[in-house]
Formats: C-alpha cells, structure tokens, sequence
C-alpha cells in the first residue's frame, strides 16, 4: 500500500479571485510553475473548510476517483500589501502561512447532468463516498463536479464533515445516515452502488483513515474555540470517518432506496 505524500509549494502570483465561491477561493501561480485553485484558511468558512477539503478529497483519490492533484501552499505577507480590493487584502493578511492548493484543470467544464459524462461505478462511487462525509453540496444547483479530458473529476469537498463545526455534539453525528443523499447530483447514474460499496471496503481501512488525518496540520486544528486538544480531534475525525465506512452497507442501501 502505498504511502500519501503531500508536495508542499510557494505562491509566486496572485493571479485571479474565483468570485463564484463564497470563500473566495483564487487562481494563484507556485514557484512548480504550475496554476492552482487556493483554498484560504482566512475565508468565512475558515480552516475546517480546508480540513474537509483535504480529508474528502485524499478518500476521493483512495477508492479510485479523480480528484486535481492537492497541495500545501504556503503564502507570505507581502500579497495582502499590494493587493487594491480591501475584500481580497483582508483575505490574504488572515492567510498569511499554509492553505490548500488544488491543481487548476486549465479547459475544464463543469458538469451538467444532462449532458455530461459520469460512468455508473464512477457515479456510485461519488455518491457513497458523498454519504461518508456528509457533503452536502453536490446537487444539480451546485455540482462541484468538472469534465476534463473526458473523465469525471471531483472538486471541493469544503461542505463536508459539517460535524465538527460543533465539537460539544460531534459524536451525535456518529450514528446517523445522510438521507440528503436523495438530492444528489449522480444518484440517477449510480447503478452500481453496492458493487461500488464493496470495492470501496477492499480499498480504505483504518490505518488509510488514520494516515490521510494525521496530515492534517496542526495549525489548521489548533483555534482557541476548541475545547478538545489537536490530538483529542484527530481521534475524533478518525472515528468518525471509520464508523462511517463500517455502516457502508447500510449508507448504499439508502442511496439505493433513494433512486
């Protein structure tokens, strides 16, 4: 099996705001000389959005879906000094120090349900992983789901794991299941979600849940809102996560039930 590695990179260029999303997520240069879509830790939704982000998209990439190539991007003090749009300043001052990057797919479409591709393993796949983490964004109002050389790719997982937004109640959450599945974007195409369900067991276990949690910053989990301490919350994502795959069965059945 092998080990998930991290690459770490410089923003070189503020290059352009995605004003689309209500993070403000942006279109930056690295010093890879490659483009991504950054993720800021200073955005509204704060540093659990990038958590989800990271945790949704590396379980994306474990059971065989396409997911842009994430990186920890680090960004320095002196773009908030020459930026002119105060929004985008503020943003980038609170940013200052480790964000997430995703590969920027340059000729992307984003998906339309009516008329682009999605295989039905690809879908059921989509539509499990979806009902692990909770991610309740991936409708037809918002797909968060690109076409790019003719295959499916994933984007933007930062909606997920919306447990830990409330640490006083997280492990409430542990025992449910997500019947929000029934609004998803893929369900119509996912016809082969209990084969997806057992090939998704043979693919991630605890000791992959525990590795793609532990590379987790710290900085992104250490606020002083927190009543647990960073190590209590990485058990915490742990458990959670493997509970989740542990009532797999039961999460396709009612994805299955929902069609």
């Amino acid at each position: 099996m092998s080990k998930i590695e991290i690459r770490y990179v410089d923003v070189v260029q503020y290059l352009k705001p995605l004003r689309e999303g209500g993070s403000l997520p942006a279109i930056v240069e690295a010093n890879d000389g490659f483009l991504y879509v950054i993720k800021f830790k200073g955005a509204g939704q704060g540093k659990k959005a990038l958590i989800a982000e990271l945790i949704g998209g590396l379980l994306a990439k474990e059971i065989g879906l396409n997911v842009p190539e994430l990186v920890f991007m680090h960004l320095d003090d002196s773009f908030s000094r020459t930026e002119p749009d105060e929004e985008i300043q503020d943003l980038l001052k609170f940013s200052v120090g480790l964000n997430l990057g995703m590969h920027y797919l340059s000729g992307s479409i984003t998906y339309d349900p009516l008329v682009s591709i999605a295989d039905s393993m690809s879908a059921s796949k989509v539509v499990l992983l979806d009902s692990m983490i909770n991610n309740i964004d991936r409708t037809a109002r918002n797909t968060n789901l690109l076409n790019w050389n003719q295959e499916l790719w994933l984007i933007d997982h930062g909606a997920s794991l919306y447990f830990h937004h409330n640490w006083k109640n997280w492990e409430s959450h542990l025992d449910r299941t997500f019947p929000k599945i029934s609004e998803h974007v893929l369900l119509s195409r996912a016809d082969s979600i209990f084969e997806a369900a057992e090939e998704i067991k043979q693919l991630i276990g605890e000791e992959k849940i525990i590795e793609i949690v532990d590379l987790i910053p710290e900085d992104w989990l250490d606020e002083e809102s927190n009543i647990f301490s960073v190590e209590d919350m990485r058990k915490a994502y742990v458990k959670f996560l493997c509970t989740k795959l542990g009532m797999i069965d039961a999460l396709a059945k009612e994805a299955n039930d929902a069609k």
